[in-house]
C-alpha cells in the first residue's frame, strides 16, 4: 500500500470521535490558560505565553495576539514545510484563540489568589496537558509555537526537543524578566506537568512491563517464564558488542503487578543475569 494511503486512511479512522476529542482539548487548554496562567502571569511557553507578557507590557488583547501570531506562524509553515503539514495545524490554530476569547469572562466568577500558586500551577498544567494529549492523539495541532519548532527543527538540522528548548526556553526567559523568579519556578512546574500529563493521555498508564533478559541459564529462565509466570516469551538470537560473542536474548511482557516476583525469580536462578525493564504501555496480539 502507498505510503500517502496509509496516512490518507488514518485520518479519516473515526473522524467524527477525533473531532470531538480536538475540540474537547482545545476548550481544555483554553481554559488552562484563561483560568490558572493569565489572571497569575505564568509564562510556560508558546504564544500564549508570549500573549501574557505583551498584555503586560502593552495591554494588547491576549485573543488577538495568539490569533494573529498563529495566523503569522500559519503562512511560514506553507511556506517552509508544505501544504499538508499546515493544513493539519489550520483548524487549532483558528479554533485555540477563539476559545481563549469566549472563556475569557470565567476569571469574573473564578480566581485564584497569590496564596494558591502552586495548586494553580499543577492543575493548570495537568488541564493543559491533558488538552494538548487529546488534541495530538486526535491528529491535529494547535499551530502556534509548535510550527516554528518544525521550521527550526527542519533548517538547522536539530532535533524538536532542542528547538522547542529554544522557542520555549526564550518565552519563559521573557516571563522571568517581565515577572520574576518565583513566576519562572511555577511555570517550570507547568512545563513538566503538562509533558507528563499529555504522556499519560498520548500512551495511557503503564499496566505491563516488557523485560528483556541475558542470561547464561537462559533455558532455566525460559522454564520459570512459561510454566510459573505462565507468561509468554520470545528468543532471539543476539551478538555482543564488547566480546563480539553470541548470545540468548529473552523478552517477556508481563502485568506490572508481578514485577517483583518476576525479577526475584531471575534474579535466583542467575544471579549474573543481565536484563532491561521498559514500560509497555500498549500490547496487542499475543496470548
Amino acid at each position: 500500500m502507498n505510503p500517502k494511503t496509509i496516512v490518507s486512511n488514518i485520518y479519516q479512522h473515526d473522524k467524527i470521535k477525533r473531532y470531538v476529542q480536538f475540540i474537547f482539548g482545545c476548550l481544555l487548554v483554553a481554559l488552562a490558560f484563561n483560568l490558572f496562567y493569565s489572571p497569575n502571569n505564568i509564562v510556560a511557553g508558546g504564544v500564549s505565553g508570549l500573549s501574557i507578557v505583551l498584555n503586560h507590557f502593552f495591554k494588547f488583547n491576549q485573543s488577538y495576539v495568539i490569533l494573529i501570531a498563529n495566523i503569522f506562524l500559519l503562512i511560514l509553515s506553507y511556506v517552509f514545510l508544505g501544504r499538508e503539514k499546515t493544513r493539519l495545524s489550520i483548524l487549532g490554530s483558528i479554533l485555540f484563540p477563539i476559545f481563549v476569547n469566549l472563556t475569557s469572562f470565567l476569571t469574573k466568577y473564578v480566581s485564584f489568589s497569590e496564596s494558591e500558586m502552586l495548586l494553580v500551577a499543577i492543575f493548570g498544567g495537568l488541564l493543559q496537558g491533558v488538552g494538548a494529549g487529546l488534541i495530538f492523539k486526535a491528529g491535529f495541532s494547535t499551530g502556534g509555537t509548535d510550527i516554528l519548532n518544525m521550521i527550526i527543527s527542519k533548517k538547522l538540522k536539530i532535533g524538536m526537543g532542542q528547538a522547542m528548548i529554544f522557542t520555549d526556553g526564550l518565552i519563559v526567559l521573557l516571563g522571568f524578566f517581565a515577572f520574576g523568579f518565583n513566576k519562572l519556578m511555577y511555570a517550570l512546574i507547568v512545563l513538566y506537568l503538562v509533558t507528563w500529563a499529555m504522556d499519560r493521555v498520548l500512551l495511557g498508564i503503564s499496566d505491563a512491563k516488557a523485560f528483556y533478559i541475558i542470561t547464561k541459564k537462559d533455558k532455566e529462565v525460559k522454564e520459570y517464564i512459561l510454566k510459573e509466570m505462565k507468561h509468554g516469551v520470545t528468543k532471539f538470537e543476539a551478538t555482543g558488542g564488547y566480546k563480539d560473542k553470541d548470545q540468548n536474548v529473552l523478552m517477556s511482557v508481563i502485568p506490572t503487578k508481578e514485577y517483583y516476583k518476576f525479577k526475584e525469580g531471575i534474579h535466583l536462578i542467575d544471579p549474573d543475569a543481565f536484563f532491561v525493564v521498559t514500560d509497555a504501555y500498549q500490547v496487542f496480539g499475543g496470548e
